[in-house]
């Protein structure tokens, strides 16, 4: 089963003259277990396609299939629901809650949506560790270098279990060394058989991908599919 799809989706933003088409007919099928990145210039609507495709802005026209259910008939209680038991998100700015520790900051949704605390303990401290920060735990983020509380924001999104993983410009505020450790996370979780989509306007994002789609202008406008890329191509990444 097609774990996301976009049929026509189009998302514009004002009226008249001052109207901004940001996405733009896209048509996009995700498959389990698929690395999907979306790459292009800055502007060009990557952003505005990853919310629109995870629920967390409703669409000017075209549909989303996410999970088999169709987005635009739900309303916003069952679309809270459904974007908290089927995606994970990463973003930019990492979001995580200045006060709370690396541990906190990951056990934190499962909490949220009922698990126990003694098995939203034990899942955070498995994730911690399966992103390399198992002692880290303890640390507030501001103890933390940015690819490090990236890492914690992977192991956040990680611990409801999503069906996807949707990544919004997760480099965009590291630097070379921590962009590296980051995209060898993503290529690891690939491996695992994980679904994800990554946009980014960095090109090194395509190697942790099985498929590469271009966006210009609010368009989709290429694809490539790749056979080298993941752990492999990351191996000679350097810097």
């Amino acid at each position: 089963m097609t774990v996301l799809r976009a049929v026509g989706l189009r998302k514009e933003y004002g009226r008249g003259p001052a109207m901004v088409r940001a996405v733009d007919q896209a048509d996009l099928e995700v498959e389990p277990g698929e690395t999907v990145a979306v790459v292009g210039p800055s502007g060009c609507g990557k952003s505005t396609l990853l919310y629109l495709l995870g629920g967390l802005e409703r669409p000017s026209g075209g549909e989303v299939h996410l999970a088999g259910r169709r987005l635009g008939r739900m309303s916003e209680t069952e679309l809270a629901r459904l974007r908290r038991d089927a995606v994970g998100y990463v973003f930019q700015a990492f979001q995580l809650v200045d006060e709370l520790t690396a541990l906190e900051n990951v056990e934190l949704p499962a909490l949220l949506a009922g698990v126990s605390p003694r098995t939203a303990r034990r899942r955070a401290q498995v994730l911690l560790e399966r992103v390399g920060l198992a002692d880290r735990a303890g640390h507030l983020p501001a103890a933390m270098s940015g690819g490090q509380r990236q890492r914690v924001a992977v192991a956040r999104a990680l611990i409801g279990r999503p069906l996807v993983l949707l990544a919004d410009e997760p480099t965009g505020n590291l630097d070379s060394e921590a962009t590296t450790s980051v995209l060898r996370l993503f290529a690891a979780l690939r491996a695992e058989g994980h679904t994800l989509v990554i946009v980014s306007h960095d090109s090194r994002v395509a190697a942790t991908a099985d498929r590469v789609i271009t966006m210009r202008d609010g368009m989709l406008v290429g694809q490539t599919r790749l056979t080298g890329g993941g752990l492999s191509a990351l191996a000679g990444m350097e810097g």
